[in-house]
């Protein structure tokens, strides 16, 4: 029996952003439910290739029947490393969709959504060592105030960090009631979801290294891209969508790019079209659309 995931978000225009040809080959970092996969593979004729990437071992149960389909129940930091495992070393475009999945933050023993008493997990592989239980129970202090402030973009991240020193010197804290409850002086009403959802996001970026990650991975695509291929990416945080949108345009993450003598910079990149945003009828139909962009690049 299949696992229910939501409709992918921006389908038709991130796939169309590959500008896909009937025998290339394609990547898909972010399997989840197969819905991006599926566009692609219709799109595909009979001597075209799709390997996908999806470290959540549900993720497989989605797995596509289809000679022209491979799924690698793998981290997508190690696309070249596997590629190259499967005699692949150039593909014609990648698409990478950063969002946590639906099926993830519905399923509430898995610890991602406010929603849910469950205990603190929030781990995308499972097989991983480090939990959202050991960010909270066993960070310095320094460290906790670090990734509220930089991966959750909480103001009062210090106060935060000790509030949750404190209250685990006294008890641990085990599951996300107990979590929130740590946090209530911090979640006024009006604010409650909007502070408690960056609360989760610093701890989820840091169980699962997600912008080390995404660098890693950016990184790779210039080497793996054939020249005309395309880069298509979905992010959803302003974290994620500085970091692709430097690394089209400079190629690097930080500083400043080097320039040659005529000024002009060396970048594998160049973009394609401007930001792409879901429409007002898309987020009607999935909310997990809202906060939704979309870049597209091609390699020169």
């Amino acid at each position: 029996m299949k696992t229910m995931y939501h409709n992918p978000v921006l389908l038709q225009e991130s796939v169309d952003g590959l500008n896909i040809k009937e025998d290339g080959i394609y990547v898909d970092v972010t399997f989840g439910g197969g819905g991006h996969s599926k566009e692609i593979l219709k799109r595909l004729g009979s001597r075209g290739r799709l390997i996908a990437f999806d470290q959540d071992e549900d993720a497989l149960e989605n797995k596509i029947v289809d000679e022209r389909f491979t799924l690698i129940n793998e981290n997508f930091r190690y696309i070249v490393q596997f590629l190259k495992f499967y005699g692949i070393r150039k593909v014609d475009g990648i698409l990478a969709d950063f969002g946590v999945s639906s099926h993830q933050f519905d399923k509430a023993e898995r610890g991602f959504s406010t929603r849910f008493e469950a205990e603190l997990d929030m781990r995308m592989n499972m097989k991983n060592e480090v939990s959202a239980h050991d960010v909270v129970n066993r960070y310095e202090f320094d460290d906790l105030r670090r990734i509220l402030f930089e991966y959750g973009e909480l103001r009062n991240a210090n106060a935060i960090a000790k509030k949750l020193v404190e209250q685990r010197e006294k008890s641990p804290l085990k599951t996300t009631g107990q979590l929130k409850e740590a946090l209530q002086s911090f979640l006024p009403k009006s604010k409650e979801h909007k502070i408690l959802a960056q609360v989760y996001q610093a701890i989820r970026i840091e169980v699962n290294q997600e912008i080390e990650v995404i660098k890693e991975f950016l990184l790779q695509t210039a080497t793996l891209m054939e020249a005309g291929g395309r880069l298509s990416v979905l992010s959803y945080h302003s974290l994620e969508d500085r970091l692709v949108k430097r690394f089209i345009r400079a190629g690097q993450f930080e500083g400043e790019p080097v320039k040659d003598f005529y000024g002009n910079i060396d970048v594998p990149f160049k973009k394609i079209g401007g930001l792409i945003v879901p429409s007002s009828e898309e987020i009607v139909k999935n909310n997990r659309a809202r906060s939704a962009k979309l870049r597209v690049a091609e390699r020169i």
